[in-house]
């Protein structure tokens, strides 16, 4: 070993063992393991997702990107703000973003049921400071639904 590179090889080996040493002291590999949680555990604690109304679904699903208060964000993507936004003045504009997304934003329209898709298009239309008070119908919803299936259905 009388090569630079051998000694650099000796000290790398020494390190690991050092460091395997220190892992296997009393107490370090034997301690109990918790699992941790995220912040999103816990927003919808009911039996059943169907049953979510659509503040529950904002919180559960759409604030981890548009954020609590509606306001967007910027950072590992662009996720657009939903407060004061005139784009959610057309209802169906939204039932439409909610049933099969855009962009980085994926659909729900497997996970919502028409019901849903009117609360939560309701919910985000009169709040944050948008004032969108004229409903979305369940018939709306059912006809968007209809017309993307069969937009999209290649199982023919």
């Amino acid at each position: 070993m009388n090569t630079a590179h051998d000694r650099r090889w000796l000290r790398r080996g020494l390190a690991v063992l050092s460091l395997a040493g220190a892992l296997a002291a009393p107490g370090l590999l034997t301690a109990p393991v918790q699992a941790q949680t995220s912040d999103a555990t816990g927003f919808f604690e009911g039996p059943d997702f169907s049953s979510a109304s659509g503040p529950q679904i904002y919180t559960t699903i759409c604030q981890g990107c548009h954020m609590a208060k509606g306001e967007g964000a910027k950072g590992g993507g662009e996720y657009p703000a939903l407060a004061d936004n005139p784009k959610l003045a057309a209802g169906p504009y939204v039932a439409m973003m909610v049933l099969d997304g855009n962009g980085a934003m994926p659909g729900f329209r497997g996970m919502l049921t028409d019901k849903q898709v009117v609360e939560i298009a309701d919910y985000v239309r009169t709040h944050f400071g948008n004032s969108y008070s004229d409903p979305l119908s369940l018939e709306d919803v059912k006809a968007l639904r209809g017309v993307n299936v069969a937009a999209h259905d290649d199982t023919d």
